[in-house]
């Protein structure tokens, strides 16, 4: 199917060429108009009203701000929502610590969880719609802290700042770390102020994360540096394992269609929104 966003822009140059602004202003809006009933345009049925969307702060992904809940996953959820024809409420966001928002997922089956790492400690316990975006998991230190990681049981002596239930904590669980080398925090706000004051010697969390939060409170992200990978991935939304299969279908083609859909020649409407918070 020819994109009807993508021609605008290769008819408009014709009617440019003969000078008709008119004409060229005429097509642009109809062509963009029959894009966006192209995306509103969802699976009949499906009725979404009844989910509750767990997330916490993790920005740019998903966090608040003058009490305003957004992020490029909540803007990606909220328009494959409407892809799939039920439009999705802010009333049906709960921001709230990670530890909680994954309990109440597991334990609810209306319930979905986002940005979440797939993983296989967590494969089986949702349905996964994505991938969101990619991810590096890393450990980091102070670069005037110097220090050096060869081999997993290299991180045990010192304090290890992690979130709670997050991929973080779990892959150094996984490696035989102790929990007795494990400080957990509600945010990652926290430990960055944590590890710049010297209270704990490492940090393990979603590397691009970290340091935009460091930028955030004023800290300097130069001063930092990963000193062990944990894991590379990809963003999911994360559905209870209860959850109708008709809906997390519906949300994933929704996802697939934002991705498919040209906004201008070689941007999706997915690039675009993402770019909104990378930028």
């Amino acid at each position: 199917m020819i994109n009807p966003l993508f021609m605008t822009h290769r008819v408009a140059g014709i009617f440019k060429a003969r000078g008709n602004k008119n004409a060229i202003g005429m097509l642009r809006r109809c062509c963009i108009g029959v894009g966006l009933m192209m995306l509103s345009h969802g699976a009949a049925g499906v009725d979404l009203s009844h989910l509750i969307l767990n997330t916490a702060n993790y920005p740019p992904a998903n966090f608040e701000q003058n009490g305003e809940i957004s992020g490029y996953a909540v803007d990606l959820l909220f328009a494959a929502a409407k892809q799939a024809g039920s439009p999705l409420n802010k009333q049906q966001l709960n921001m709230q610590p990670w530890a909680r928002s994954y309990r109440e997922t597991v334990t609810n089956s209306n319930a979905l969880l986002f940005a979440t790492t797939r993983t296989a400690h967590r494969e089986k316990l949702f349905h996964w719609i994505g991938p969101i975006h990619d991810i590096k998991v890393v450990v980091l230190a102070r670069k005037d802290a110097h220090i050096e990681v060869n081999k997993p049981i290299d991180m045990a002596k010192y304090r290890i700042g992690v979130i709670r239930d997050d991929v973080g904590e779990q892959g150094l669980l996984a490696l035989g770390l102790p929990r007795e080398s494990l400080q957990e925090a509600t945010s990652i706000r926290i430990l960055a102020q944590q590890l710049h004051k010297k209270r704990i010697d490492l940090l393990a969390y979603d590397q691009s994360v970290a340091l935009w939060w460091a930028n955030k409170i004023g800290l300097n992200a130069d001063d930092f540096e990963a000193v062990y990978t944990l894991k590379s991935g990809e963003l999911y939304f994360a559905a209870n394992k209860q959850m109708s299969p008709e809906v997390v279908d519906a949300l994933q083609r929704g996802l697939d269609a934002l991705k498919a859909t040209q906004v201008e020649p070689g941007v999706s409407v997915y690039q675009q929104i993402i770019d909104r918070y990378w930028q």
